[in-house]
């Protein structure tokens, strides 16, 4: 889906990090003693006041006193880790040199972030429920910028076993969406519990580990079938099609000939992460495609210890093509307008979820219908890339 990356690189890009902490190995003792701060789930902290908040993604970031990296000017004042967050004032155009297509910083009060490696998020906290709805789990999306995790259980996957060896908290972040299985009351709190499995209903398929984290319930939205309608229903689905421009990075939305939606994003890339060298391997496929088979929220998981990627809840993902290829919400980067996949087309959660409910097939959360498989009658998607 992603390109191939170490575990410890795939952590530093996806920004699965904790900003008050070093990228450092640790021994196991410490690793084993310090794991203990995150044996409980804490309250959700007080996030910056503004509209949008942007969640650093990578670590030893450069914060600038103008929106350039350009060493000749020596605007760097400073260094942010992952997972600070800043105010996000507003994104403006800069000077980028070194071949970076994006130009775009963010102004924060302190002064310029690069915007690819700037998540931008809302603090949008729920009133949690205290009990499951009608006995019963419910799909729930994250709605601030991170939430910390309590793991039960057996330390299955890799995502997980990267955190602990790295001293890294687990989180979950703006915009994944997980399966709730319990809900219970922690010191007049409600916490939920999110099964990574889902419970067999399909969410892990591919690379499910079957490990439970306990979250402060008041980051979760439950989502309603009002999350998962059909955008558009009194349209013809033949009416319906999308084009993705894979030259510019752009994806549209049409209802006949008419453009109902756009989005930057981010596709396959044209060459090799681990060597270098151009290849189609894990470019975005050209050509007409399907939206086939919709599922939710995945876990994705791919490789082994020295080139692999694991990352669990990726949300509102429309699969288009064999061999895995889906058009997914992307929470570790915002480097949308340029190649950075591993042959997934990358958009916003927010962007992903749109898509996700204008196309065929239609989803629900009725018992068998949140996971819709429906072979070469989904809505049509028109890839290009201009071949030299």
């Amino acid at each position: 889906m992603r390109k191939y990356l170490s575990r410890r690189d795939f952590i530093k890009l996806a920004g699965l990090g904790m900003g008050a902490m070093a990228f450092t190995r640790l021994s196991p003792s410490d690793v084993d003693y310090r794991w203990e701060i995150f044996s409980q789930p804490k309250r959700l902290p007080q996030f910056p006041g503004s509209a949008i908040i942007g969640r650093v993604c990578e670590p030893d970031v450069d914060i600038r006193n103008r929106p350039t990296n350009d060493p000749n000017l020596n605007s760097s004042i400073g260094k942010l880790n992952a997972d600070t967050l800043v105010e996000w004032n507003r994104e403006v155009i800069g000077n980028v040199i070194g071949g970076l297509p994006n130009q775009r910083y963010i102004e924060t009060p302190q002064g310029y972030v690069y915007a690819s490696v700037v998540q931008p998020t809302k603090n949008l906290p729920n009133t949690p429920v205290t009990e499951l709805p009608n006995g019963q789990g419910f799909w729930a999306e994250v709605t601030v910028p991170y939430i910390d995790l309590a793991h039960e259980g057996t330390v299955a996957s890799p995502w997980l076993q990267d955190h602990i060896t790295y001293n890294f908290p687990p989180r979950l972040y703006y915009g994944q969406v997980v399966w709730i299985d319990q809900v219970r009351t922690n010191n007049g709190f409600p916490e939920y519990r999110w099964n990574e499995d889902a419970g067999g209903r399909g969410y892990g398929y591919g690379g499910s580990y079957g490990e439970y984290f306990w979250a402060d319930g008041a980051g979760l939205k439950i989502i309603t079938e009002a999350d998962v309608a059909t955008i558009s229903p009194e349209v013809d689905p033949n009416e319906k099609t999308i084009s993705i421009d894979l030259d510019y990075q752009t994806l549209s939305c049409f209802e006949g000939g008419r453009e109902v939606f756009f989005c930057r994003i981010s596709s396959g890339k044209k060459y090799d992460p681990v060597t270098g060298l151009v290849t189609d391997a894990y470019a975005t496929p050209a050509g007409s495609l399907l939206t086939y088979w919709k599922i939710i929220s995945k876990n994705m998981t791919a490789g082994n210890e020295g080139s692999g990627y694991s990352t669990p809840a990726v949300p509102w993902c429309t699969f288009i093509a064999s061999g895995g290829v889906a058009i997914h919400g992307a929470f570790w980067h915002n480097a949308f307008g340029e190649r950075r996949s591993h042959g997934c087309v990358n958009v916003l959660p927010d962007d992903a979820k749109w898509i996700f409910r204008w196309t065929m097939p239609f989803v629900s959360l009725a018992a068998g219908e949140e996971r819709r498989e429906l072979p070469d009658h989904g809505t049509v998607v028109t890839s290009t890339e201009t071949k030299f």
